[in-house]
């Protein structure tokens, strides 16, 4: 059985090897770091159902085969690392933690009070309630590796 320090390495070197993949797709100009940005509820100003290079959509699937062929591991593993670092910084946000990861970005978490809305067909009041939604800043070294 892993010790908690032992998971949390692991799932740090994980993360690193993303990132080292992520600067390199994004150094080549391909729309795979999309993807690392993904987070829930997270919607792109210029799509409606994501992030969005061009018309290319990345997911999942495409993110794992490229950390596989980078870091020289399988697809499983890669998926296995992706997942573990996806779970980690999703734990962290439950708590109210932010994640900031140097020179690639900042996750948190941002509140949202309760408001008062109208139903579009009806043009019933309603409550709207508090909620909270995952943000993500990029860092300077992700804006650099783009610009």
């Amino acid at each position: 059985m892993l010790l908690p320090s032992q998971i949390f390495c692991e799932a740090l070197f994980c993360w690193l090897l993303i990132i080292q993949c992520t600067i390199a797709l994004t150094a080549a100009r391909s729309p795979v770091f999309c993807a690392l940005l993904e987070t829930p509820g997270f919607v792109h100003p210029t799509s409606g159902n994501g992030l969005r290079i061009g018309e290319q959509q990345v997911n999942k699937n495409e993110l794992v085969a490229a950390v596989a062929e980078e870091a020289g591991i399988t697809k499983a593993d890669a998926g296995n690392a992706i997942d573990a670092v996806f779970n980690a910084i999703e734990g962290a946000l439950k708590k109210g933690d932010d994640v900031r990861i140097v020179g690639f970005g900042t996750f948190a978490v941002a509140s949202r009070a309760a408001t008062t809305g109208r139903n579009p067909r009806t043009g019933e009041t309603i409550q709207i309630k508090a909620s909270k939604q995952p943000k993500f800043k990029a860092g300077k070294g992700l804006k650099d590796a783009l610009n």
